[in-house]
């Protein structure tokens, strides 16, 4: 009951802050102003992510203070509160890409440092290695998360459902409080959204969900490969659009509209029918996570059912909007 009343809590507080601070930002202009890259047509206050963030580290602090949090985790989790605010800064006033980059890698490093490193996935040797491919993994799942951050909901739906899938698995109290710190920004962030996450909001959840993937999988309680499935639409759309770009020859830096879901919604999709097809993705791939924990199929087959459907939906999405046709 106990733990119940934290959860509760931890949503009303999220509801609340962000409540608040949509007036501020209203007050003083923090607004996303709608571009030609834009998926919304009015000026929308933007850094509600804040909210999340704030509600989710209180949490967690009265866990770890009542045993209810590893150490390690705790300790690796911390680095996601200066993301946040280096994010909610960049919300505000803007900021280099570089200065945004190195504090990426830098926080990643300290992750990984008090994580004991990154265990392998097959095999025992060249823990270094690992411990690089984890540090890249996680910069470069920082700044996807935030890539698919650009249609009302989607991130946080992705966020949820994430959690929400780890913790049918884990029952892990860290999870529960990520589900309940977004569904209280969800509320306003809803298609139509009153509010948008931002950077504040989008490079600390991604770092927060790679830092538990890695947890769990150095814990021996769930699998990196589970993990790897189950975030499997927001790597892969934003994995498959750059390859796609670059055999274009198209610059990668320049701002553009062609993931799948900005092109589903160039498709004709509404903004909750996007968040809502999402959610099915999601939901097929707990699936294949499911039929591999309980030995109904392997972790190959898991992993092209995975391909399958994802290739399905981008098949789909090419034919709503053809690639070519967007905004370059």
């Amino acid at each position: 009951m106990l733990q119940l009343i934290r959860y509760i809590c931890t949503f009303l507080l999220s509801f609340c802050i962000t409540v608040y601070y949509r007036r501020w930002a209203i007050e003083h202009s923090v607004l996303d102003i709608p571009n030609e890259r834009s998926s919304h047509e009015l000026p929308t206050p933007s850094g509600g992510g804040i909210a999340i963030i704030i509600s989710f580290y209180l949490g967690i602090t009265c866990l770890y203070f009542n045993c209810h949090v590893a150490k390690d985790v705790f300790f690796a989790l911390l680095p996601g509160l200066v993301l946040a605010m280096i994010g909610f800064y960049d919300d505000i006033r803007k900021l280099n890409w570089l200065v945004r980059l190195t504090a990426q890698f830098l926080c990643s490093g300290i992750g990984i440092f008090f994580l004991g490193g990154m265990h392998p996935l097959f095999g025992n040797s060249l823990p270094w290695v690992w411990n690089i491919v984890a540090l890249i993994g996680i910069v470069w799942f920082i700044n996807l998360f935030n890539f698919m951050d650009g249609s009302d909901g989607y991130a946080s739906m992705e966020a949820i459902s994430i959690s929400l899938g780890f913790w049918l698995f884990t029952g892990n109290d860290i999870l529960a409080l990520i589900v309940f710190s977004v569904g209280g920004f969800l509320y306003w962030n809803w298609p139509t959204a009153k509010i948008f996450m931002g950077d504040s909001g989008s490079t600390a959840l991604g770092y927060i969900l790679v830092i538990i993937g890695i947890y769990f999988h150095n814990a021996s309680i769930l699998g990196f490969s589970f993990w790897i499935i189950i975030t499997a639409l927001f790597w892969f759309d934003a994995n498959i659009t750059i390859i796609r770009r670059i055999f274009n020859k198209e610059k990668i830096n320049q701002p553009h509209k062609k993931h799948m879901y900005q092109r589903a919604l160039q498709g004709g999709f509404s903004h909750l029918r996007t968040l809502l097809s999402g959610l099915l993705i999601n939901v097929l791939l707990f699936m294949i996570c499911l039929g591999i924990y309980n030995n109904i199929f392997n972790l190959l087959t898991g992993f092209l059912m995975t391909f399958i459907i994802l290739l399905i939906a981008l098949k789909f999405v090419d034919w709503k909007f053809p690639f070519k046709h967007t905004y370059t």
